[in-house]
């Protein structure tokens, strides 16, 4: 009895302690400035050659080397306290690293500067593996894109707007171009446009056999400056870079390939127009021939062309062309036999196509109403090919594998939710990334029978953490609008919803060309604001619109030529459906985005304004005529030739409609959405009398960070969504 009376106590108190410690409010400061819900994502692993090892870069900056099967250590590459005495400087740290070709080498990179979204300068050493040996390659300064040659003897660079190759036998530099200046000529490199919507920094590679490299050099010269201002001085400082807005000039870009035995560049046939764009150059397994994607300006014709590395002369063995534009996949993934698979969304859905090595398609390796999201690799001994897919449903994505003639597809990953896989060299091991709407991810790695070898990361910290808090579960809905259309949705309600009550709304927006907001993976930082707001008596909710992803061509496409026309409309349907429901106040329904997703939020309490109490629009384009020109005419055209799908959706013109709330918040120094946007809408909405709130972040770019920033921008919001909404 004594000890039932013990048992019975200990669990009475342990319901006790479960119950108030689900009571605890989440705040601000513990999701950003703790932060207590930050997720660990483990070790990065890098596939050795051999496919059943990897390397790993440990805390002490050692790179060892594991076995996949045991995860025991085979052997050290790299001791990191050599490294420090060999760098003579007890600071240093290291930001990344990578292999040459036969593993003898590894290319490290130091004290990272970030110049835009994807580009950075650092510094760049190589450890030779072989006789634990230090080279210092930046001597003269930090450099971009440093890149072991695959026999390991050189790694090229680019500095200043030059291409280099620093010789690691004489310790010598070779300096391929001498014409690159600043805001005018770039080698090696890509402009900030190609950048930001292309996907694409990196302008030079490497022949195979390591003795050519082939680069794209863009001229600048004709492309209009923008300027940053940037505070903090006496006298604020200003940048100028090169911003191509839509109708306006673009860089002219052209190939080269240099010889290193000649000692001279060969300029590559791209064709007699200059206004095109060069979406890729690489190199292909046929000896001297180099592969080139060229698109036209308005991105509705897509050519490959093969080119003689030798002469320069080139030819086309491939072109589509699209009534709206082509889908952005401009990899090419080649087999050993020159072949190789390209994505394409020709018949309606994204699908991987086999070519021949001259660029006519062969088969459709992947089919059906689905999209294939992306192409991971093929193992030419098995003759299978990985990728992953929205199948099961249009917001989970799965892992897949099938035959390269299209049979034997399956599924290998097989928890529902949200997935991503990293495979070895020999696809013998793949590490899987899962999570779902309401659990952070997991990471477990397996071999090609699918058996679980082990799990790298669980979370396990921050699952223990979420159960001490009484958290709402984010649910997938799916309606149909007024016209027929049937679109997807998720919603955060309070827990213990009442349904006597009326709650406000808070619905959440992107709803760019492509994008996706309602997907079944993890949220991170936003889900738990959304769950502090939960607690605070709101329901969040999101829709994807017309144009938004994973749902087929022409439900994506639609919107081409007239931007924000089903956008809008949409966004107003979740408004009418939500309304509809028992538990929402009509009255008290607000949005929320942040750069398209600041558009939209911008239209919406404005053409919009009838249907919705308030906004915040974060970094939002208040005309796409203001924006980069791949980007907006990709899906505009050129303004000359629809200046009404400019001008017609977009939130200046309708600055007087505005009823609402709204709240407007911009980085000043913003090179991605200028800061313009929002003083050119300001000045519309001051003509037009109508009172709003603005914050603004001096010398933030667009992603309104660093030091308290995002923490002060959080709580700006919050504030205004609980004086307002």
């Amino acid at each position: 009895m004594k000890k039932i009376s013990i048992l019975l106590f200990l669990s009475v108190f342990a319901l006790f302690l479960n119950g108030f410690s689900q009571d605890k409010e989440i705040t601000l400061e513990s999701i950003l400035l703790k932060p207590e819900f930050s997720g660990a994502a483990g070790s990065d692993y890098k596939s050795m050659n051999d496919g059943i090892h990897y390397s790993v870069l440990e805390d002490d900056m050692s790179v060892n080397v594991c076995d996949y099967e045991t995860g025991k250590i085979t052997k050290t590459l790299l001791k990191g306290k050599d490294f420090v005495e060999a760098s003579g400087n007890e600071k240093i740290k290291i930001s990344n690293y990578e292999f040459s070709a036969d593993e003898s080498k590894i290319l490290i990179s130091t004290d990272i500067e970030r110049i835009y979204r994807r580009s950075i300068i650092s510094n760049y050493y190589v450890w030779n593996t072989e006789n634990n040996t230090l080279t210092f390659i930046t001597k003269r300064g930090k450099v971009q894109l440093a890149e072991l040659s695959p026999d390991g003897s050189s790694v090229a660079y680019v500095m200043d707007n030059n291409l280099f190759v620093f010789d690691l036998n004489s310790e010598t530099d070779i300096q391929i171009t001498k014409d690159g200046e600043r805001n005018k000529i770039i080698n090696g490199a890509t402009d900030w446009v190609y950048e930001e919507e292309l996907g694409i920094s990196e302008g030079f590679e490497w022949s195979p056999d390591s003795k050519k490299i082939a680069y794209m050099r863009f001229d600048e010269s004709n492309v209009k400056e923008y300027n940053l201002t940037f505070y903090g001085d006496l006298y604020p400082n200003e940048s100028k870079y090169k911003y191509p807005k839509a109708g306006e000039s673009n860089s002219i870009v052209t190939v080269h390939v240099y010889d290193f035995k000649d000692k001279k560049s060969v300029k590559v046939d791209v064709g007699n127009n200059p206004d095109v764009y060069i979406a890729r150059i690489k190199w292909t397994p046929v000896q001297n021939t180099l592969s080139v994607i060229r698109l036209n300006r308005l991105q509705n014709k897509e050519d490959i062309l093969f080119a003689d590395a030798v002469t320069g002369v080139s030819k086309t063995g491939f072109t589509e062309e699209n009534k709206y534009y082509i889908r952005e996949s401009y990899d090419l993934t080649f087999l050993k036999d020159g072949r190789f698979l390209h994505l394409s969304d020709k018949n309606g859905y994204a699908h991987i196509y086999l070519h021949d090595k001259n660029g006519k398609v062969i088969s459709q390796v992947t089919k059906g109403n689905f999209e294939v999201a992306g192409l991971y690799g093929i193992d030419e001994d098995e003759t299978t090919v990985y990728y992953s897919a929205f199948e099961s449903s249009q917001y989970n994505r799965d892992v897949f594998s099938v035959k390269l003639d299209g049979t034997g597809r399956k599924r290998i990953s097989m928890k529902d939710g949200f997935n991503a896989a990293s495979f070895s060299k020999t696809y013998k091991y793949y590490i899987l990334n899962n999570s779902d709407a309401n659990t952070p991810s997991t990471r477990t790695m397996y071999n090609k029978e699918g058996a679980e070898i082990k799990i790298i990361s669980d979370n396990k910290k921050l699952k223990t953490k979420l159960q001490e808090y009484n958290l709402t579960k984010k649910e997938f809905f799916a309606f149909k609008t007024s016209d027929g259309v049937e679109l997807n949705g998720w919603m955060m309600k309070p827990v213990n919803l009442d349904i006597s009550k009326k709650y406000p709304v808070l619905m959440y927006v992107y709803g760019g060309p492509g994008s996706q907001s309602v997907v079944n993976g993890w949220g991170g930082n936003d889900y738990m604001w959304y769950q502090m707001l939960c607690q605070k008596g709101y329901v969040i909710a999101c829709v994807d619109g017309r144009g938004t992803g994973a749902r087929g061509s022409e439900f994506e496409k639609q919107v081409y030529g007239k931007m924000g026309k089903y956008e809008l409309n949409d966004q107003i349907e979740a408004v009418k459906y939500l309304s509809a429901l028992n538990f929402v106040d009509k009255d008290r329904i607000g949005i929320w985005g942040w750069s398209f997703g600041g558009y939209m939020s911008s239209l919406c309490i404005t053409a919009g304004a009838d249907y919705f109490k308030f906004a915040i629009a974060v970094a939002p384009v208040t005309s796409f005529r203001y924006y980069d020109n791949i980007y907006t005419e990709r899906y505009l055209g050129l303004p000359k030739d629809n200046p009404e799908g400019y001008d017609d959706y977009a939130p200046l013109k309708y600055a007087d409609k505005l009823k609402g709330k709204f709240l407007i918040v911009h980085g000043s120094a913003d090179d991605n959405v200028h800061y313009q946007n929002t003083m050119d809408f300001v000045n519309e909405l001051v003509k037009a009398n109508k009172q709003f709130e603005m914050q603004v972040y001096p010398n933030k770019n667009h992603n309104i960070a660093g030091g308290n920033t995002r923490y002060h921008l959080y709580k700006r919001m919050t504030e205004f969504i609980l004086n307002n909404l």
